[in-house]
């Protein structure tokens, strides 16, 4: 984190100096990086989400137990995503001054205008390359969802553990790709920062940005406060009995920014301390871990709309709620991706040629972000598990 503060740095005052023939070498190193996550945007948006749905056919052998932290998890993460679009457009963020962020892409100038309908059936892909060619992602999670959930509800053979094995495969290899972009991502930010210092007036920045930071904590605190404290409320569930047992596991996934490396203390404490019955521990948590990302979900969101607002895409209420979904979907499948959503949103916005350099300026603060992020997130895990085992409980003695 501070060779990436070193870099934005670096480059800020390198973008300052108005040299033109530097100037134009930041352009070409940032394009650079630009085409590497166009590259990379597709598959990590595919396999991620088919893989993770892929994993959760196993749990259908304990059924209820399944279909309950399924439903919460949605339920929790739907809440999430719409808190942060209600701040967003409440805050509403303004627009950085910058002339690079002019776009081509499809979705700020239409040629024509379509209907509901017409938008719904460009969703539908009649062609299984084309989505990919023209990096539309909503269709490209429908692709992705449909083959994970075939692949769930396929019969155990030999088959598909050889395609379930490929898709994992592909997925180690392209991760192992990403780890070598991120090793090098200094190089990156550097340009990045150089190509928006050259251009942005500072005190807009700091309105903008700053607004922007405060929808999403905002929206993190909310959830965490005050939207996940209700669920457990309306369960019959004690929120501040439940958060006071739990906070061993809040406060490490704070400090250490990883749900996964929290899993274990999430889990003895969960048995421990808070009393969850062991079978429900060990199978509600580890899925939770996986697919329960409530603050990822927002971050994608409103980031996303940050992005594309500089862009000059038009956020219509179609637009926000359809991003909505993907945000949704996308945090499901983010498991194992390196950097988290950082990195899967800016995968999203490079898919539909949207400004990624604007989220160079966000990066120095993302940890920070981050850090409330997963304590969201396990503090999530944690309400899941506790009204379902809560649910499970109360249909046993009845």
């Amino acid at each position: 984190m501070l060779v990436w503060i070193g870099a934005l740095i670096v480059g800020a005052i390198l973008g300052l100096l108005q040299t033109g023939w530097l100037d134009d070498v930041m352009n070409f190193v940032a394009t650079i990086y630009v085409r590497l996550f166009q590259l990379l945007a597709v598959p990590t948006i595919v396999l991620a989400v088919a893989t993770t749905l892929t994993s959760l056919g196993k749990g259908q052998e304990a059924g209820r137990i399944f279909r309950h932290t399924i439903s919460y998890t949605l339920l929790t993460t739907i809440v999430a995503a719409a808190v942060g679009l209600l701040l967003y457009v409440v805050i509403a963020p303004g627009q950085l001054d910058i002339k690079t962020v002019e776009t081509d892409s499809p979705l700020s100038t239409p040629s024509t205008q379509l209907s509901y309908i017409d938008h719904l059936l460009t969703v539908i892909p009649n062609n299984i390359v084309k989505p990919f060619l023209e990096g539309n992602v909503l269709s490209l999670l429908l692709l992705a969802a449909a083959i994970g959930i075939a692949l769930a509800r396929m019969p155990e053979t030999e088959q598909k553990t050889v395609v379930v094995k490929f898709l994992h495969g592909l997925q180690d290899l392209l991760f192992m790709m990403i780890r070598g972009l991120i090793w090098t991502l200094p190089v990156g930010i550097v340009a990045f920062a150089a190509q928006l210092s050259a251009q942005l007036n500072a005190g807009v920045i700091a309105d903008s940005l700053g607004k922007y930071v405060a929808v999403v904590l905002g929206g993190n605190l909310l959830q965490f406060f005050v939207v996940l404290p209700l669920f457990l409320l309306l369960r019959g569930l004690n929120p501040i009995r439940t958060l006071s047992k739990m906070m061993p596991a809040v406060l490490m996934a704070l400090f250490t920014k990883s749900s996964a490396a929290t899993l274990p203390v999430t889990m003895e404490t969960a048995e421990q301390r808070l009393g969850v019955q062991s079978k429900v521990a060990r199978f509600v948590l580890p899925i939770c871990t996986t697919i329960n990302m409530n603050g990822c979900a927002a971050f994608i969101l409103v980031t996303s709309l940050f992005v594309m607002q500089q862009g000059g895409i038009t956020l219509t209420w179609t637009t926000m709620l359809s991003w909505l979904l993907i945000s949704v979907v996308s945090a499901i499948g983010n498991a194992g991706v390196p950097m988290g959503c950082y990195f899967l949103t800016l995968s999203l916005m490079s898919g539909i040629n949207a400004p990624v350099a604007v989220l160079g300026i966000i990066l120095p603060i993302y940890t920070i972000i981050d850090m409330v992020e997963t304590a969201v997130n396990v503090w999530s895990d944690s309400c899941v598990c506790a009204m379902t085992d809560h649910d499970l409980t109360d249909r046993n003695e009845g």
